[in-house]
């Protein structure tokens, strides 16, 4: 029985090992091996080989008759893969090899022609990319489901009065459809930032090899096309050591999951008896163990807490990358588990927010009282007294200060303060300043561009319903 710093043949000394007489510990392989991660690039590493070999049976770089049998045997490989059927090994470190140890399985010696003119450098860096940019794109179209789920529930309440909030305080009625439409300005910013980190990482490093580019009369401009890339990369050790790609949608990740964790606190409170304002249904809630009154909006909270998991994936990585030097360093092997893991996260993330954002139910009477409390029509007083009397904004602020005073003093809404303890305090103002005094006449009354009155809130509604295809 040995132990395990004790030297063992491995199946990578014949892949790599041609200076190595013994092969490495079990827990030097263990810490070098990555294939339980990085087989989820298989689609992206054969999509890769197959337009590497192309090229270099397009070029004479190899035969054309090695070329199409290598491209048949990772066809070959690639269906293994997806029908399950796919025998992963950790001795062969990582998807690289266990794809070209299968090929050579099949095809046998023209598998050994495929890493010309390649390394494993420029083929990870170029899978990461090819995988990203998949991922990019999967999270685009879920924003834009997470977007018309809000949308539609902006259009059915867009007459719905509810208090605005700032500091926690009631400040402003508003509709509840522009309160919705507030998210759905976020997920368009959350959209346009991974659309940049696409379009920024959509360049291809694979022919660059270890890190000096090769002798060899490659085609980069052919491979870049074949993979969807939008042009070759142009600095060999760049390409192979960059990850900026990465931390530029981790970004994106962490700041879109913050804006998701917004909108589930938000359903967290209004879930509440406090706040009475919404609910789930049983699809989206859950109950307690030991309370069998309880109703949980645990999905809410979940999604609330992804944001700590995918900081700490941003941050891992730059701290990972931050004191590398140039070109490539083994380092660079721990880029792929913290992105996988952020991006599994906010896909799950997006799928529960459309999913609640589609199925809330609001109270209206709830709504609407909490709409009309703590004076929230105190500044349409002073709007009025700017726009009826000619009042300075700021002596107008002052007035309706005094106003709202006395009717704390009372405690009752202004609305309820008789004329004469008005004037009282402004013998100017006349019974017309009733007319602005209610929840729903302020939130009509804000017609701005941007405002919340429903007539602007169902303009938005239909400019987003035209660009999200609804």
């Amino acid at each position: 029985m040995t132990d395990e710093t004790s030297t063992k043949p491995s199946a990578t000394s014949s892949m790599w090992g041609g200076r190595f007489q013994s092969g490495p510990s079990a827990v030097m392989e263990a810490i070098n091996a990555s294939v339980d991660i990085d087989q989820r690039m298989a689609e992206q590493d054969i999509a890769g080989s197959i337009a590497h070999a192309e090229m270099l049976g397009a070029t004479g770089i190899i035969s054309s008759e090695d070329a199409a049998a290598i491209q048949r045997g990772l066809e070959q490989v690639r269906e293994e893969i997806r029908a399950g059927g796919f025998s992963w090994s950790k001795a062969l470190e990582d998807v690289h090899m266990n794809v070209e140890a299968r090929l050579k399985e099949i095809i046998g010696e023209p598998a050994g022609r495929l890493h010309t003119a390649r390394s494993r450098n420029d083929q990870v860096a170029t899978d990461f990319r090819l995988w990203l940019r998949d991922a990019c794109d999967r999270i685009d179209m879920a924003l834009a489901a997470y977007q018309s789920a809000l949308v539609a529930q902006a259009e059915r309440h867009a007459d719905q009065v509810m208090p605005g909030f700032t500091h926690l305080q009631t400040a402003q009625p508003v509709s509840l459809g522009h309160h919705l439409l507030s998210y759905v300005e976020a997920a368009e910013r959350d959209r346009g930032r991974f659309r940049d980190a696409r379009a920024r990482l959509n360049e291809a490093p694979l022919g660059c090899a270890a890190l000096a580019g090769t002798a060899f009369p490659i085609d980069r401009e052919r491979t870049a096309k074949s993979l969807g890339f939008d042009r070759p990369m142009t600095n060999s050790l760049d390409a192979v050591s960059a990850r900026d790609f990465a931390l530029e949608v981790l970004s994106a990740a962490a700041i879109c999951a913050v804006n998701l964790s917004r909108f589930a606190e938000e359903i967290v409170l209004w879930c509440t008896r406090r706040f009475g304002f919404a609910s789930l249904s049983d699809a989206w809630s859950t109950g307690s163990s030991i309370m069998p009154q309880k109703r949980n909006p645990d999905a809410a909270e979940l999604v609330r807490a992804k944001p700590g998991r995918i900081i700490g994936s941003l941050t891992g990585l730059l701290t990972v990358v931050k004191g590398l030097p140039l070109a490539y360093s083994k380092d660079l092997q721990e880029d792929k588990a913290p992105t996988f893991q952020a991006v599994d996260d906010l896909e799950l993330a997006l799928a529960a927010m459309a999913g609640m954002a589609a199925d809330l139910s609001f109270n209206p009477d709830a709504l609407e009282l909490a709409a009309g409390e703590a004076y929230s029509d105190a500044t349409d007083l002073a709007d009025w007294l700017v726009r009826e009397l000619g009042k300075p904004f700021r002596d107008a602020h002052h007035i309706a200060g005094s106003i709202v005073k006395a009717a704390e003093a009372r405690d009752i809404p202004l609305a309820e303060l008789s004329l004469a303890e008005m004037q009282a305090v402004e013998k100017e103002i006349d019974e017309s300043v009733f007319s602005v005094l209610s929840a729903r006449a302020s939130m009509n009354s804000r017609i701005s561009l941007g405002g919340t009155a429903p007539v602007r809130v169902r303009e938005q509604v239909a400019r987003w319903s035209n660009h999200l295809g609804l």
